[in-house]
């Protein structure tokens, strides 16, 4: 290394060392990379993930509740939001958090940096790792989505990112993937077993001639094709070489066109509106289904609905709305959605690849009442039809 005027520099001391880390910042700008924790599957087998769709918080207990009874106005406020993410976290005792958009409503918060904070703060305290991605809503304030997406990925304990570290070029913001590593001590421990795909599915269109929402565009779906050959490569290869892929879960805010496929006949779940997707269908569906690995997304933004349906092998689910500042139905309680993945015995003992997936929602009534119990998906698919009983479920408010 050489000095201006070409003398050696000296490249001992202190001065060389601040030297190197001013120019590593300097060259790699990248947000979001402080050591995180590693996923992994628990000794018991089994990986807990909860989903909480559209809070939509404000400025804390100035910020009125929308769409619950006249009596109960007085007192509801987002502390209402905060008080059933905590109630949730004691309850379910997640592994992991996800936060599926629309985390804040930006046109009614005063400082979007305390309101994502405060918004996030039961995750935060918990210890537990948590992943956000932006919806249609986070960016209406002094932050734009960028910045929205580079303040929470400073948060303590967030996995999340602002984008894929490798890719120089890729629409949106918060489009990252996790990796959830077999049990520690098992022959998959180096294995990722479950793979999570978060995408920033956007707000508005930016086309004149295309009204309404925004889409997966493709510099987006060409990263997550590759990210998931790549998984797909390393599961299929040794050791403990599997003939098949991992299982894929994605997550983003705005459902896809597909999710209009259904009726009351093939779904668990209600469906109480539209499907208010994009106008345009940009392909993801037929993208996810060709890569082979993604069973399940999950999704928020249209918050009376809470359904689960597959179709071509994909389920696609809705979480029902969370968050009290947003809009709801008086007399319909806001819900979260729970999703357990199961790793399977080996014949020699041990926890090996996923067997299933199962998932269920609760209300925030007394009882955090658990509702629609079933399988997702199942390494047997005579198992898929499979009702998981609800009431082993249940858990009253104070456990």
């Amino acid at each position: 290394m050489k000095s201006n005027n070409g003398k050696k520099m000296k490249v001992g001391g202190s001065n060389f060392f601040v030297e190197v880390v001013l120019l590593c910042l300097i060259l790699f700008p990248i947000y979001g990379l402080a050591e995180k924790r590693p996923l992994r599957f628990g000794k018991g087998g089994s990986f807990k993930i909860l989903q909480v769709a559209d809070m939509h918080y404000g400025d804390g207990k100035t910020t009125p509740c929308e769409d619950v009874f006249p009596y109960q106005m007085a007192t509801c406020s987002d502390l209402n939001t905060t008080a059933f993410i905590k109630r949730m976290i004691l309850a379910e005792k997640p592994d992991l958090i996800v936060f599926t958009g629309d985390n804040i409503f930006g046109y009614d918060v005063t400082d979007a940096a305390k309101s994502l904070e405060a918004a996030f703060a039961p995750a935060i305290a918990s210890n537990i790792p948590w992943a956000a991605v932006l919806g249609n809503h986070d960016q209406e304030s002094a932050l734009s989505r960028e910045g929205v997406m580079k303040h929470i990925v400073k948060l303590k304990n967030t996995l999340s990112l602002v984008n894929p570290v490798e890719v120089h070029v890729i629409d949106g913001f918060g489009n990252y993937n996790l990796e959830v590593g077999g049990v520690e001590g098992s022959s998959f421990e180096n294995k990722s077993v479950l793979n999570l795909y978060f995408l920033d599915s956007g707000d508005y269109s930016t086309i004149p001639s295309i009204p309404g929402y925004g889409w997966i565009k493709p510099s987006q779906q060409f990263w997550f094709e590759r990210t998931s050959k790549r998984l797909q490569r390393a599961y299929m290869a040794k050791p403990e070489a599997q003939k098949g892929p991992a299982p894929g879960i994605a997550y983003f805010h705005i459902p896809l066109p597909e999710f209009s496929s259904f009726d009351s006949t093939n779904f668990t779940g209600v469906k109480q509106e539209g499907i208010s997707s994009a106008s345009v269908n940009s392909g993801f569906f037929t993208t996810m289904v060709s890569a082979g690995d993604v069973k399940a997304v999950f999704t928020g933004h249209d918050h009376l609905n809470d359904f689960c349906g597959e179709l071509t092998g994909i389920q696609l689910c809705y979480a029902g709305g969370f968050g009290y500042h947003a809009y709801g139905k008086a007399g319909w309680a806001r819900r979260a959605r729970v999703v357990v993945v199961n790793l399977e015995i080996m014949e020699k003992g041990g926890w090996g690849a996923v067997k299933s997936i199962k998932t269920w929602k609760r209300l925030d009534d007394q009882h955090l009442t658990a509702i629609d119990g079933h399988v997702l998906w199942s390494k047997s698919s005579a198992v898929c039809s499979e009702q998981v009983p609800v009431e082993r479920n249940k858990l009253v408010a104070h456990e």
